[in-house]
């Protein structure tokens, strides 16, 4: 088995100490494993303010993460919500509906305070990718 770190470039990794993905090979596939991933632009390092606009956020920095893993939101057996107001949630379906197609993955929602204030919403998810 190996293991492949995927970065964002964001400023958090570098400063916390994480990879905002690892890949873990073996001969029946990848498992990719994606940090809680909340709603910044990494590039700007700006945040919505709204629960929507950084949950369609989160999903692109996860499929970001998934696309150099050679992954995509298909591949996503497993997602973790973290929002410190569980009543902002159900806005939120709609978006995940969106990104994550038929096949759903499994899923479990935790109402906690996140790390920022301005942080709404915070996603984890993991990947199978099976071997070709």
């Amino acid at each position: 088995m190996t293991r492949q770190l995927i970065s964002s470039g964001s400023t958090f990794e570098q400063e916390m100490g994480y990879s905002r993905a690892v890949v873990s090979h073996d001969a029946g596939g990848d498992w990719i494993f994606v940090s809680g991933t909340t709603g910044f632009d990494y590039a700007s390092m700006t945040i919505a303010g709204d629960v929507v606009a950084q949950t369609d956020q989160c999903l692109r920095n996860i499929q970001a993460a998934l696309a150099q893993a050679g992954s995509s939101l298909t591949d996503v057996v497993r997602v973790t919500y973290v929002l410190p107001d569980a009543a902002d949630f159900p806005q939120c379906w709609p978006t995940l509906r969106r990104y994550f197609g038929e096949v759903l993955p499994a899923a479990m929602m935790i109402s906690a305070g996140l790390a920022d204030p301005r942080m709404k919403i915070e996603i984890e998810v993991t990947a199978r990718k099976p071997a070709p």
